[in-house]
Formats: structure tokens, C-alpha cells, sequence
């Protein structure tokens, strides 16, 4: 009989599909957010007109969890609107991580109130990295078995790529300010880890640093992540290769190394960069001199830059599992990526997998696509094929079977989920 399970989630992330998955498969015993546009005085703000909301209010309605029924939620508008002040007003790092420990603890704390009404079924705790530490420790010593979904390499191994990439690339962003609660938040990451049954990790990349860090590699499970299906329209190149970036314009996603190979690729491959800028003005001005900045583009426009493309390029430094690698794929681009981005990309089969911080990998990948039309054509239907092992309902598989080791009461190990 599989277990039931109790979702503690900050946040919309993957449009809640944690709990929407757990609901279709009759497995959701209840799920708590901060904050969403199902309940309370957000749910108003679904019945006026868009334009006359400002920005935040139509992103707060956006925060929609989608199929399930009101009566499965809790949402705590208060620690929502307190946790975005935070966010907002946060003027370093230090600040920012505050901010993220407050809103993890007042969160844990209000769903730890709650669970006596829960203990009869039997269910389990699901949380996610750095926000669920008061509740796994305190749902355990009730009887509650636990999960913690690792969402992004270790803060530890965070910061330390970070502080080397900033090191190698002074010029970027303004100064940095050492995060002084990095070391807190990275405790808190090893305490749910030690609490914790089953211990998820989007990709070999974020696994790896789990046990580097002192996870338990027999608890760790790897469950890279899905997207919904798209409609697929071949790829047909014509002229420059069409590279796009999609995430944040950063050093975390390797902007330094997109601009370098712009720069030499010049004739042969256009680039477009979609998502917020954290630069310098000096860099900013740089890097919009050999790429196309977009700035942020809204959900419902990005499908046309996939459309554009010929290419998707992500030379991240460090992330989970990029879900953007993942659209790029159901979308029939071919992918040139490093381990570190946590991508299902196969080397030479669907796209390129470089090391972090090589620009002559990523220029040699780039220049085939262009010159090989058979390479580009086989690598993108291979790109959509696994895009489509890798869909919404594929994740809700693996997933559902990570899950099922609780049920089971299954040994541990550290294989992957169903990922191939």
C-alpha cells in the first residue's frame, strides 16, 4: 500500500508538481505553501483584469496549484508576504539567506502544529532543501518517516564555485559580500539530510555533492525531472546557427564563456540570451555587444525563442537539474551543456556535454552543428525523443517509484530512478 504523503513547499516551484503529482495518484494527504492564489484574500485577485494588477499581484495569481481541491491546501498568506518583503528589501547575500532560514522555519513550525491531525494515516513528509529542517526533525521523533528533495548542489559546493568564478571574473558584478550565514543554511542542508528516509536528487551532479557533503549515499535517490509535452515542429536550419540561452544572465550560468564564444563564432552563429541580468554595466555592455539580451521574458512567450533556436546553450557552473535543459529537449534542440547544469543530455548522442569553464569545448560543439547538417539533424531528433523519456507524466513515474521505497520499506541505494 503506498504511503501517503504530507508536502511542505515555499514557493510555486515546477508549478507545484510535487503535490499535483502526489494528488492524480491518490497519494496526497494534504500540502501547506506560504502563500497561493487558491485560497484567501489571493484568491480574489484571480477575478479582476490583469491589466490592472501590478506585476507582483499577477505573478501571486500564477501561484495556482493547479487540480487540487481546496480542501487538501493550507496556505499562510502572512509568512508569504513577509518572506517577499525580506527577499525584496535584502541588500547582500547574508540578508538574503536570513530571509530564506526565517521563512523555512516559521513554515516548518506551522505545519508541525498541524500534524497531530494527520498521524492516523500513517503518511510521510515531503520537503525540499535549506526550508524543511524543523519539520523533518520534529515530524521523525513523532514516527513520520521523511523526504527531502535536494533542489540545487549543496550550499557549500554553491559557494565555493561561485567565489572561484567571481575570482576569475572580478569585473562582472559589483563586489561581492561573503554570504556570513552560509556555513547556517549549509548545517541545515546535513541536519535534513540526517533526518531524512529518502533523501531526492534531480541529477548525478546534485547526488554527488549530497554524499561529498556528508549525505548517506544509500539513502540518496536519483529522479531528474519532467515537462510537459509540446507540440514538436522539425527543425530546419537555415543560415547562422541560432543558439539561445534561457535563465538568468549571470556568472552562475556561465555568461563570461557565452560571450567568448560569441565573440569568436561571429559569421557563423547568432546568440540570444532570455533572463534577468546580474552584471556590471561594464559587462552588461560587453557581453549585448556579441549577444541579443532579451531580459526576462514572460512564460508565454518563451515557446517562440525555442522556435527560433538551432541550438540551446546552458554552460551553468552550478545548478539542480536546469529545467529549461529539459524544454529545450521536447522542443528538438540540440543541447551543449556542462555536468554541472544536472542535464539528461547524452554526450554525442542528443547534444554536448563540456566542462565548466571551456570555452574551446563549447566553440568545437557549436562550429559541428553549424558545418554537419546530417550531425544537427540526427542530433535533434535524438534531442526530441529524450525530451519525451523526460515528459511531465515520466517524471510523475519516477517519482511515484522513489516514492514507493517508503511503502515498501525498501534498502536504500543510490540508484537512479527510472532515469533512462
Amino acid at each position: 500500500m503506498s504511503t501517503p504523503m504530507i508536502v511542505s513547499q515555499l514557493g510555486a516551484r515546477m508549478h507545484y508538481a510535487v503535490p499535483r503529482i502526489l494528488h492524480a495518484a491518490g497519494r496526497l494527504e494534504h500540502f501547506y505553501t506560504d502563500i497561493c492564489a487558491a485560497q484567501g484574500w489571493p484568491r480574489a485577485l484571480r477575478s479582476l483584469p490583469p491589466r490592472f494588477l501590478p506585476r507582483a499581484a499577477r505573478r501571486l495569481t500564477g501561484r495556482l496549484p493547479a487540480d487540487l481541491p481546496p480542501g487538501r491546501i493550507t496556505s499562510f498568506d502572512g509568512v508569504g508576504m513577509r518572506f517577499a518583503l525580506q527577499r525584496a528589501l535584502a541588500s547582500d547575500p547574508t540578508a538574503a539567506t536570513r530571509a530564506h532560514i526565517w521563512a523555512g522555519q516559521t513554515l516548518s513550525r506551522r505545519v508541525l502544529r498541524r500534524l497531530d491531525r494527520h498521524q492516523s494515516h500513517g503518511a510521510a513528509i515531503y520537503g525540499f532543501s535549506g526550508e524543511c529542517l524543523e519539520l523533518l526533525t520534529g515530524a521523525r521523533a513523532r514516527g513520520f518517516r521523511a523526504v527531502v528533495e535536494q533542489i540545487v548542489a549543496p550550499k557549500t559546493i554553491l559557494d565555493r564555485l561561485m567565489l572561484e568564478e567571481e575570482a576569475l571574473h572580478p569585473d562582472w558584478g559589483p563586489a561581492r559580500v561573503r554570504d556570513g550565514l552560509s556555513e547556517e543554511y549549509a548545517a541545515r542542508e546535513r541536519g535534513e539530510w540526517a533526518a531524512a528516509d529518502l533523501i531526492l536528487c534531480g541529477s548525478e551532479f546534485v547526488r554527488d555533492g549530497v554524499i561529498a557533503c556528508g549525505g548517506r549515499p544509500e539513502r540518496c535517490v536519483v529522479t531528474p525531472y519532467g515537462v510537459q509535452a509540446t507540440v514538436f515542429f522539425p527543425r530546419r536550419r537555415i543560415g547562422p546557427l541560432k543558439v539561445l540561452t534561457v535563465g538568468g544572465v549571470g556568472l552562475r550560468k556561465g555568461a563570461p564563456y557565452v560571450l567568448e564564444v560569441a565573440r569568436r563564432l561571429k559569421g557563423v552563429a547568432e546568440f540570444r540570451m532570455a533572463g534577468a541580468l546580474d552584471l556590471s554595466d561594464g559587462a552588461r555592455r560587453r557581453l549585448g555587444e556579441a549577444v541579443t539580451l532579451l531580459g526576462p521574458v514572460p512564460r508565454s512567450e518563451i515557446g517562440a525563442h525555442y522556435a527560433w533556436a538551432d541550438v540551446f546553450l546552458l554552460p551553468s557552473i552550478c545548478e539542480g537539474s536546469a529545467t529549461v535543459l529539459y524544454e529545450a529537449l521536447m522542443a528538438g534542440l540540440p543541447v551543449v551543456t556542462t555536468p554541472n547544469a544536472g542535464s539528461v543530455v547524452r554526450h554525442g548522442v542528443d547534444g554536448f556535454v563540456t566542462p565548466i569553464r571551456d570555452p574551446d569545448a563549447i566553440e568545437a560543439a557549436l562550429a559541428a552543428l553549424a558545418r554537419d547538417p546530417e550531425l544537427y539533424r540526427a542530433m535533434a531528433g535524438a534531442a526530441r525523443k529524450r525530451g519525451l523519456e523526460h515528459s511531465l507524466q515520466q517524471y510523475s513515474r519516477r517519482l511515484l517509484t522513489a516514492l514507493d521505497r517508503l511503502a515498501l520499506n525498501a534498502d536504500l541505494c543510490p540508484a537512479v530512478a527510472a532515469s533512462a
